[in-house]
């Protein structure tokens, strides 16, 4: 986790704002459509600003595997939000 004297980039913030306005979280995917890249997002779990758990999704006759990335109560914290 962040320590206090520890700050969000631009990125990690913006991020971070992304994932609290979804209540199930975006995959991994949806955030690089967003623009984030995977070090911004790896960064935000290291420090248990969010979370990833993989999940495996049914299209048709295919398994999918993705992973979900949602924030953490240390991440809307971090965000002035609780």
């Amino acid at each position: 986790m962040l320590s206090l004297n520890s700050r969000l980039s631009a990125g990690e913030r913006r991020a971070l704002e992304v994932l609290a306005k979804s209540a199930d979280g975006h995959t991994t995917s949806i955030m690089l459509a967003h623009g984030f890249g995977s070090s911004v997002v790896a960064e935000l779990i290291a420090t248990g600003l969010a979370t990833a758990k993989s999940e495996h999704k049914h299209t048709g006759q295919r398994l999918v595997d993705m992973t979900r990335v949602r924030i953490t109560y240390a991440g809307r914290v971090a965000l002035g939000r609780r």
